[in-house]
Parts: structure tokens; C-alpha cells; sequence
């Protein structure tokens, strides 16, 4: 008998290529490989969210989350959510913040979230779908210069009443 050890073989998820011994990484699709545990047989099924994992590229996955774009409800963040995700960009949806309805879960406006290293492909995705323009986005004033504004307005409102008020007795 021999006390050799056989390494065990390597799959590629993405290709489905075969390996022996070292390898770690394909090196077509550059995703790690996964030990071959069922004898070189295919899956009967594979689950949705295991078909949506084998779409995301490894090198679109990295950084923090960034918003990329809103939707108006839960099945546009949903439709938008599938156009990067078959471009290989991985997405998160989240609540817009101030709305929360629970009587209406599907209602409701969603960020949609991706990765830094994304951002750039989910922008040229988004352009392409014409979902966003390429216009430089409205400037938004913050809530402190909004609050000054108001403030300085007010003040010469009153002014103007005090001056009259003068001018009139």
C-alpha cells in the first residue's frame, strides 16, 4: 500500500475547469476554486443566490459602499439591482432615509449601493440604460446655509417693518 496521499481536485465555479495540487486561483476567471466533492458529476440544482454569486466579478467587490442611484420603489431598485448585477457589479438596496412606511414594505424610495471599486462600471451601466444623465447634478444646498439664508432674510424683513414703522409716525 502506498502512504501517499492523493490531492484532492479543484473546480473552477465560474468555467467549471479542472485542477490538481497547488493551484489556488483560475486563471481564466481569476475566482478561487472550490474542492470537486461531488466526482466530477454537475449540480442537479443550484440555488438562485448561488447563480447570482457566480455573475459578480472578484474585482468589482471591493471597497465601501457607495450610493451609485435611488429608485422610486422596491421593483425599480429591484430592475436596476438586475442590469448591474448581469454586468457583474454586486448591489445592496436600502430604505432611503426619512421614509419608513411598514404597512407598505414594496413602497418607498431605495438607495442602491455598491462597491468603490464598482462605482465606475455601475455609472457607465446606469448611462448606457439612461436610467441617470451624465449632467453635473444640481447643487444642494446644506441645511446650515439654508438655515443662514432664512435667518438674514427674517432680519432684513424686519428691518424694513422697523424703517417703515419710523418713517409712518
Amino acid at each position: 500500500m502506498s502512504d501517499r496521499v492523493q490531492a484532492p481536485t479543484l473546480v473552477c465555479p465560474g468555467c467549471g475547469s479542472r485542477f490538481e495540487g497547488d493551484e489556488r486561483f483560475c486563471p481564466d476567471c481569476r475566482l478561487p476554486l472550490a474542492l470537486d466533492d461531488h466526482g466530477g458529476r454537475e449540480l442537479a440544482t443550484v440555488s438562485a443566490s448561488h447563480e447570482r454569486a457566480r455573475k459578480i466579478k472578484p474585482q468589482l467587490s471591493e471597497g465601501r459602499l457607495v450610493r451609485v442611484v435611488g429608485a422610486r420603489n422596491l421593483a425599480e431598485a429591484e430592475f436596476i439591482q438586475g442590469l448591474l448585477l448581469e454586468e457583474g457589479v454586486p448591489s445592496l438596496l436600502r430604505r432611503s432615509a426619512g421614509f419608513d412606511v411598514p404597512d407598505f414594505l414594496a413602497a418607498g424610495p431605495r438607495d442602491i449601493l455598491v462597491p468603490l471599486a464598482a462605482l465606475d462600471t455601475a455609472r457607465e451601466v446606469l448611462l448606457q440604460a439612461e436610467l441617470i444623465s451624465d449632467e453635473p447634478a444640481e447643487p444642494v444646498v446644506s441645511p446650515g446655509r439654508l438655515l443662514m439664508g432664512l435667518l438674514v432674510a427674517l432680519a432684513l424683513g424686519a428691518l424694513v417693518v422697523w424703517l417703515f414703522t419710523l418713517v409712518v409716525h
